[in-house]
């Protein structure tokens, strides 16, 4: 989608927002008339919202933006979605190279009132993978051999930094709720350190330390802890890979040693199953915690529950 169109769409979804907004004020303002004192905070997609909820704990209310199940590479907000960012008290997100949406969104929201956290945005982002894929970089808008890589919540280490980023912003805004975002915040930071530890341990002594990956999500996790990530497809999952990127791979595969490919639930699987297929090597589940479903969710799944298992599957081909 071309600049300009998605700017117009986003100022007629933020004038439907205002009227939105408007046309239920009066109720709100009833409601609240200085009895809820409720912190609101809305956030992007689910590692934000998991890290928000942390922090935050009975202090406020932690809303999940994108749907639960939903790829956020291909999110654009509706005019609600918007309308809930600028009712919002403080409104989070990993960093603009992953939703790519916020900025325009920004210009028309009132930052004295809300409180933006760019949780990434003390983070040096790495530059993406370059892949010779089929497709062309202009067919949604993005350049994708010379994107920078937003994953950075799968590197445990760098998760702290976001968290600690969610912190700071809500000690800042709400100085009287201090010792209790710090008490929150503690409880959890230690929390990622000893998950830290875990895949420290887990690798340290491996003598093969590479993995494939259907898309490149885990740059960081594998710079973390001194492992090589080699992916089908580049930081969108996607992106399909060329026939020469495919025959590449397969010789990767060979020479390397490599005895699990690892796909992903909520993307679509078929190349990487077709490779497996091809090479002879085992499927297994990488999850890059982009969304958590609902049943997922429901069934008490969360940030470090699915990074212990990511970490169980990658023992199999890392070892």
């Amino acid at each position: 989608m071309r600049k300009n169109s998605w700017k117009y769409i986003v100022g007629m979804l933020l004038m439907l927002a205002v009227f939105t907004l408007t046309a239920c004020g009066q109720t709100k303002e009833t409601e609240k008339s200085g009895k809820d004192d409720t912190i609101k905070v809305v956030t992007t997609f689910y590692p934000m919202y998991d890290f928000a909820k942390n922090v935050v704990g009975d202090a406020g209310d932690v809303e999940l933006l994108i749907p639960a199940g939903t790829e956020p590479h291909d999110y654009e907000p509706s005019a609600k979605d918007i309308a809930k960012i600028t009712d919002a008290d403080v409104f989070v997100y990993n960093s603009g190279e992953l939703e790519t949406w916020v900025k325009d969104v920004l210009e028309n929201v009132d930052e004295n009132k809300v409180t933006v956290v760019e949780a990434a945005g003390s983070i040096d982002l790495m530059a993406g993978a370059e892949h010779d894929d089929d497709e062309e970089d202009d067919h949604d808008g993005h350049d994708h051999d010379h994107e920078l890589d937003p994953h950075v919540w799968l590197d445990p280490v760098l998760a702290q930094k976001e968290v600690e980023a969610i912190r700071d912003a809500l000690v800042k805004k709400y100085p009287e709720q201090k010792e209790v975002f710090e008490k929150n915040s503690a409880a959890y930071l230690e929390k990622l350190a000893e998950l830290n530890t875990e895949f420290k341990e887990a690798f340290a002594n491996a003598e093969n330390k590479t993995f494939v990956t259907q898309h490149a999500a885990f740059g960081y996790l594998a710079k973390q802890y001194g492992l090589t990530q080699e992916s089908i497809a580049g930081i969108s999952p996607d992106q399909e890979p060329s026939p020469s990127r495919l025959a590449e791979l397969k010789k990767y595969i060979e020479d390397n040693n490599v005895s699990v490919i690892y796909f992903e639930t909520s993307a679509s699987s078929k190349v990487a199953k077709t490779l497996a297929k091809e090479t002879g090597v085992e499927l297994a589940v990488l999850n890059p915690l982009e969304s958590l479903t609902k049943k997922e969710q429901e069934a008490g799944e969360n940030y470090i529950s699915v990074m212990k298992e990511n970490l169980e599957a990658l023992k199999k081909s890392i070892k």
